[in-house]
């Protein structure tokens, strides 16, 4: 709880990034390391099949996104439907939890692609006063 300078009692948010020990962080790097943000951006875009989504996500290898797909499906935000199918036919899907966060995250993206004249300009800058690494 945390006593606010009027007096008021705020409980605390049960979960806070912040926090060494909070579950919350696991999440959080599943969402926003760059195999997560970029898959759950591409399963924004409809359902895939494994070497459909290895695709569409550009440089990611087999085994990277297979522990993408095992992270998010695990925190609820992919579903993954295996078909009896031969051969097996499996698909990746957001789910609805799965598909906010990746609304979210779709903003930012956006967001970062539409100023990346400034982003590339800056770097320049930076590259000109430090010297380029």
């Amino acid at each position: 709880m945390t006593i606010t300078q009027d007096g008021v009692v705020e409980p605390q948010p049960p979960y806070d990034v912040f926090a060494r020990d909070c579950p919350s962080r696991t999440t959080l790097e599943h969402v926003m390391g760059r195999w997560g943000g970029l898959t759950l951006s591409a399963l924004h875009e409809g359902s895939f099949r494994f070497n459909e989504l290895r695709r569409r996500v550009d440089g990611v290898s087999e085994k990277m996104l297979s522990q993408t797909l095992h992270a998010l499906e695990r925190d609820g935000l992919v579903h993954r439907e295996a078909q009896p199918t031969n051969p097996p036919r499996v698909d990746y899907e957001l789910t609805p939890l799965g598909r906010g966060v990746a609304e979210h995250l779709l903003a930012v993206v956006h967001f970062v692609e539409g100023r990346m004249g400034e982003v590339l300009a800056a770097r320049e800058r930076y590259d000109e006063t430090r010297g380029a690494r």
